[in-house]
């Protein structure tokens, strides 16, 4: 029987790339949007398309009950995908921003994840994969809010992990570094939205650095991948019949998941001020 996959954040990016990577290895896909042009666009290139939103919890009922409709109430595999970013120093981040992001990147996973589970359980099986970052294991300046997010889910996913042993139900972080994506165009509203650099003790510092990197393209980071490098990974997570708790995509995410394992806290700070 064809498998189901459930993946969220799919108009573009990694999710847009997994959603076409997967069903054509096969798998029946349910690509989650959270608007109707997207879901529009995606349902000509013959997708299955829903609406999701991380930040609405109806949207993510709904959802789940489409899927269920569906497919008779089953579900081999959840992707949770799909986050934004609120650039600024930690100083400058208001309470509400990081309620707001939370939402997005932490609480809208846990409820979704929470409202598939029954389903897996019943069956017996299931992968829950979850999209962290390298930002999960490792910090970096002008990225706090991003950062907290993605800290928090994964020791959330960790837990999960464990609590799950024995239920047939594989919980699993995939852990990119930089990917071809939007996220960078994304971030801007949020930034104009929540971050008063202007009144910032740090103004000339935002001015020098972090404003040129969102307002300036300048191409590819160095060592960034395709969306596609995250797709091969999870395509891995899903049809091994033992896949790894964590996969690592692009060069900084293994130089710095090894940094973390290996360094103290001092050089490693020194290692990442470098760039």
């Amino acid at each position: 029987m064809t498998k189901s996959v459930l993946i969220t954040g799919c108009s573009s990016g990694i999710g847009y790339d997994a959603a076409l990577g997967l069903q054509a290895r096969g798998w029946r896909v349910f690509a989650t949007v959270r608007n109707s042009a997207d879901q529009a666009r995606l349902t000509e290139m013959g997708l299955t398309t829903l609406i999701l939103d991380y930040e609405k919890p109806d949207t993510i009922a709904d959802c789940v009950a489409l899927v269920k409709q569906q497919t008779g109430g089953t579900l081999d595999a959840l992707f949770n995908n799909g986050a934004y970013a609120i650039p600024g120093a930690v100083e400058d981040l208001p309470r509400g921003a990081l309620n707001a992001i939370f939402e997005a990147n932490v609480f809208g996973y846990h409820d979704l994840t929470r409202q598939v589970i029954p389903m897996m359980r019943a069956q017996g099986h299931g992968r829950i994969v979850n999209c962290s970052s390298v930002l999960g294991l490792v910090p970096m300046k002008w990225r706090g809010a991003y950062v907290a997010t993605k800290y928090a889910l994964e020791g959330l996913t960790d837990v999960l992990r464990l609590e799950m042993a024995g239920t047939g139900i594989k919980v699993i972080l995939i852990e990119p570094g930089p990917i071809t994506s939007r996220i960078r165009a994304n971030s801007i509203p949020h930034f104009e939205r929540w971050v008063d650099w202007e009144h910032s003790p740090r103004a000339d510092e935002y001015r020098a650095t972090l404003l040129k990197r969102l307002y300036e393209s300048k191409g590819p980071d160095q060592f960034e991948l395709p969306a596609s490098a995250v797709t091969r990974k999870l395509a891995h997570a899903l049809e091994s019949r033992r896949p790894k708790p964590r996969y690592y995509v692009t060069t900084p995410t293994y130089l710095m998941g090894a940094a973390r394992r290996l360094l103290p806290t001092a050089a490693l700070d020194w290692l990442i001020s470098k760039g």
